[in-house]
């Protein structure tokens, strides 16, 4: 049982993201929230860090290395939380951890997991605009999912790269590219790929 009502569905997760800023055990029930075998606890406790991850980095940055060994976990949710809260500092992230972290957190992309690889994906767009310098090896990676990707469901993952590509395509370079992929999935064996490549086409083509 929680004294913070983590284990509780429709709790104010809002009012408890406000209260984790001034609240150290809040926090320390949080952080071994997001490890918890509960479903609820684990929940609650993702959403509350990640609404802070992204309204207060700062304030989480601390916590970096806690959230970067999530990344070698054999549990996917523990996977899943971390690439969410890191991709979101990397926007103060200022002593270049994220750097050192690259090819951990990549080499997901390139496992045989959809869940996290996909996430993986989604995220690489956050984390292509607050670290320029890594744009053009990020947009690497994500337009050669098809040799990267190591599972079975690489075309239902090329969904999240094209909204990926969505959100930085303003900042890309070479732009011929990415529309050369992403029309080749028009034909995509995944509705879910040729209804997300034909939103990116309305929007840039």
């Amino acid at each position: 049982m929680s004294k913070y009502n983590l284990d509780k569905k429709d709790i104010n997760l809002e009012n408890l993201a406000r209260k984790t800023l001034s609240d150290n055990k809040l926090l320390d029930e949080l952080m071994k929230g997001i490890l918890s075998k509960d479903n609820t606890i684990r929940g609650n406790s993702f959403k509350i860090l990640e609404s802070l991850s992204e309204e207060n980095p700062e304030f989480l940055y601390p916590h970096w290395d806690n959230f970067s060994k999530m990344l070698k976990s054999k549990n996917n949710y523990h996977r899943y939380i971390a690439i969410y809260l890191l991709a979101n500092l990397t926007a103060i992230d200022v002593e270049n951890k994220f750097e050192a972290i690259f090819d951990e957190y990549f080499l997901i992309l390139g496992g045989d997991k959809a869940m996290t690889a996909s996430h993986v994906a989604l995220n690489s767009s956050k984390i292509a605009l607050n670290k320029p310098e890594l744009q053009e090896k990020i947009i690497d990676m994500l337009l050669n999912i098809d040799e990267i990707h190591q599972g079975k469901q690489t075309e239902m993952i090329k969904a999240y790269v094209i909204e990926a590509l969505l959100g930085i395509y303003s900042e890309i370079e070479d732009k011929e590219r990415v529309l050369e992929f992403v029309k080749a999935q028009l034909e995509s064996k995944s509705p879910k790929t040729r209804k997300t490549a034909a939103k990116f086409l309305d929007k840039y083509n």
